[in-house]
């Protein structure tokens, strides 16, 4: 990635509902030259895709969790199987597969604690396979929407 590259990025992180001619204006090229970077970015598989932001407790889902998950036995057959059925639940925001001590980091938005507690007790705690659940609540939830490429 050139210069250029990184410009458009950015300034797609910053908003990429933006027309192509605010992006072109923004990073100083022509709005062809913009369109045809951006189009060989997608092509290139550096963008992937824009995604749409939510309010999490406008949507009645203010409460939010990590779960950590434990899986044995630790086979490929259990592995894969409990990632696809926690990906698919309304509650499950991310599914992060991970080594050392836990397999899995379940991030979670819910109504309230109640509906926490009743996930973890009647959902995951009821599967064969989970040995082991820790859960921490999120009391805030900051993220970087623009990542520098290197």
């Amino acid at each position: 990635m050139d210069e250029l590259d990184q410009a458009i990025v950015r300034e797609l992180q910053q908003d990429a509902r933006r027309t192509n001619r605010d992006i072109a204006a923004a990073v100083g090229v022509s709005p062809t030259t913009a369109l045809d970077r951006t189009r060989s970015l997608r092509d290139r598989g550096v963008i992937t895709g824009a995604a749409l932001e939510l309010d999490l407790a406008a949507i009645g889902r203010p409460v939010q969790a990590m779960i950590a998950v434990r899986i044995r036995p630790p086979s490929r057959r259990h592995i894969e199987g409990f990632r696809n059925w926690a990906r698919g639940l309304p509650e499950v925001l991310g599914v992060f597969v991970t080594s050392g001590t836990e397999d899995f980091l379940l991030h979670l938005a819910v109504a309230d604690n109640d509906s926490l507690y009743a996930f973890v007790i009647d959902r995951l705690t009821e599967r064969p396979e989970v040995a082991d659940v820790r859960t921490s609540v999120v009391y805030e939830h900051l993220r970087n929407t623009a990542i520098e490429p290197l």
